[in-house]
């Protein structure tokens, strides 16, 4: 474990508005920060940096905690390694009897390995096991020597242990190897095969410049055609990007969003190199809000098959949810960006890229291709379709933009086309506030709590364990009356296992002078449980009284719950439906 002096001097040197800030654009709201959530996508900030408690809590998914566990969220570590991650940044070396112990092999170790086996496949690659793999670069994808060794490209032999007995000799274990996904364990004999075999292999590396995983390719019609790394203690396919280690530098106009490795390569050989590509799968909302970082213009360039098409539609909704002006490249003769830059010159993909389509002109394209709008009945679901896109739009002028383009498009009056999106809008406001009230009230009651799952089991007791936490938590005074036995409260009085969790913690760390930092205490929580405990926090800090009388009332209250037995039969979705119904037809 890390000595608790040393996790309090991390936290004074990583003071949390300058380690956020480098993540979030803040701004100044009273004394405390305001920003756009990097957790989930918003377009009014929900995100506050409570400076003076050095915190952190969205008020719109709940996300909070301290800087360590702001790290642990944006950077997708474990508790120890994101203790180490801010040591490093505020240099501090952690004494080696105090490095952080992790559940497996920690992340610094898997990166490590990493670039191990990414020296050993470009070496391969310019070996005479590479021959093949270097002549599908070379002739048939046509790239440089330059732009192979830009990359760091390599070949995975065709072999079944080559990978695994070059790491076993460097003294990676065979613990290591399986959880950094560099090999597979036979089931029937027990023995270690590579991974990736006979493949042309490309190395995921970080905006750090670290090595976090790998995917590879095949050279001829063999499926899969590719491999990536599965998630590792380095590496989530859902949260990098590839190349962002070299577009980043380069994403002041625009990023380029690309599906796969060799158009991303492509586009950068010919000098393009803010292009960046996902890992394997269509974007995910992290990816989109990590673009949203370094840039607000995305143009993407997705394959012209239906399936890049649909692939481009839900990029263009996340992107945009995170904040970004999307387009879309229309390519004709070329199904991607490399084909296309093989066949016209790059001095013509820059000229597409001038042309690039807006969000909404994609849309109505992809509409018109499903409908033969020369048919009424067509051309009915065509606007019906169009006028729901509208009705999205986030402000009455961008609507009003789209409503003219539809009605240019369909041959129909604005009139029309107008009221159909106000019908929608309506329709869209009426969902969402049903869906608002059914979610509070489930909320309040604390059903699909994930946290507390006993939260459901006697709501008003743990209402009260909420309230004597946050005022235990928020101020010292109550923690000292703690510390010298006014309360007479033990870990018993509480009904859930999180809240008597979260007592044990206060009532370990809490000194005789009243003084408490849970964050020592981090390794017990993970990022969620963290949320929850701020938000008991900053929830009693916005109320005016917080007395000892609050204290002891809510002491009192969870004292007489404790005693009764509780029921804890499992309350289900239909119990609480009911019982909604049932509130309704009383009124």
């Amino acid at each position: 474990m890390i000595d608790h002096k040393i996790i309090e001097e991390i936290k004074f040197r990583s003071n949390i508005e300058d380690v956020i800030s480098s993540y979030v654009t803040l701004k100044r709201a009273g004394s405390n920060m305001n920003g756009l959530c990097p957790f989930h996508s918003e377009k009014t900030p929900s995100f506050t940096v409570f400076t003076s408690s050095q915190n952190f809590y969205c008020f719109g998914c709940g996300a909070g905690g301290d800087v360590i566990t702001f790290i642990m969220r944006a950077e997708n570590l474990e508790y120890p390694d994101a203790v180490e991650f801010l040591a490093k940044r505020a240099g501090i070396e952690i004494p080696r009897d105090n490095e952080p112990v992790s559940r497996g092999p920690s992340r610094s170790r898997i990166i490590d390995m990493n670039r191990d086996a990414a020296r050993f496949f470009h070496a391969q690659l310019y070996s005479e096991n590479g021959k093949t793999g270097l002549d599908y670069l070379r002739n048939n994808r046509q790239l440089s020597d330059s732009v192979i060794k830009h990359f760091g490209l390599g070949y995975a032999p065709d072999s079944f242990g080559a990978l695994t007995d070059h790491l076993r000799g460097k003294g990676y274990t065979e613990e290591e190897l399986l959880s950094g996904f560099m090999c597979g364990k036979s089931k029937k004999n027990g023995r270690l095969y590579d991974y990736f075999r006979g493949r042309v292999m490309f190395p995921i590396i970080d905006v750090a410049g670290n090595v976090i995983a790998f995917g590879g390719r095949v050279m001829d019609d063999s499926t899969p055609k590719y491999l990536n790394s599965s998630d590792t203690p380095a590496f989530k396919k859902s949260r990098n990007l590839f190349a962002l280690n070299y577009a980043k530098n380069n994403a002041t106009e625009h990023i380029i969003l690309c599906e796969g490795y060799m158009d991303v390569i492509a586009l950068h050989a010919a000098g393009f190199s803010s292009a960046v590509a996902t890992l394997g799968t269509a974007i995910t909302s992290e990816q989109a809000r990590i673009i949203s970082k370094y840039t607000r213009k995305v143009i993407i360039s997705y394959d012209s098959d239906g399936a890049g098409q649909r692939a481009a539609d839900k990029a263009i909704k996340l992107l945009t949810e995170a904040g970004c002006d999307v387009k879309v490249l229309k390519m004709n003769g070329a199904k991607d960006p490399d084909e296309y830059i093989k066949k016209f010159g790059a001095a013509k993909f820059k000229d597409l890229l001038s042309g690039s389509r807006g969000r909404f002109d994609f849309k109505i394209d992809s509409v018109l291709a499903s409908h033969d709008i020369t048919l009424p009945d067509e051309k009915i679901k065509a606007s019906e379709e169009l006028c729901k896109i509208a009705a999205e739009a986030f402000s009455e002028a961008e609507r009003e933009v789209y409503i003219g383009r539809i009605a240019e498009v369909l041959s129909l009056s604005r009139e029309s086309i107008r009221a159909d999106v106000r019908r929608q809008v309506s329709r869209r406001t009426r969902e969402r506030k049903k869906d608002e009230t059914r979610n509070a009230y489930l909320s309040g009651t604390g059903y699909g709590d994930r946290v507390n799952p006993d939260f459901i089991k006697n709501v008003h007791a743990a209402r009260a364990e909420e309230t004597v936490l946050g005022l235990l938590l928020c101020f010292e005074e109550h923690r000292k009356f703690l510390a010298d036995g006014g309360l007479e409260l033990t870990e018993d009085n509480f009904v859930t296992e999180f809240g008597k969790r979260v007592f044990s913690a206060l009532v370990e760390g809490t000194d005789s002078t009243g003084a408490f930092d849970l964050s020592v205490y981090g390794d017990r929580f993970n990022v969620d449980e963290m949320g929850r405990i701020t938000k008991m926090s900053v929830s009693r800090q916005q109320l005016t009284v917080n007395d000892r009388t609050v204290l002891l009332d809510a002491v009192k209250v969870l004292k007489n719950e404790s005693a009764v037995n509780t029921s804890t039969d499992e309350v289900t979705y239909d119990d609480l439906m009911t019982l909604i119904n049932k509130k309704k037809n009383d009124k």
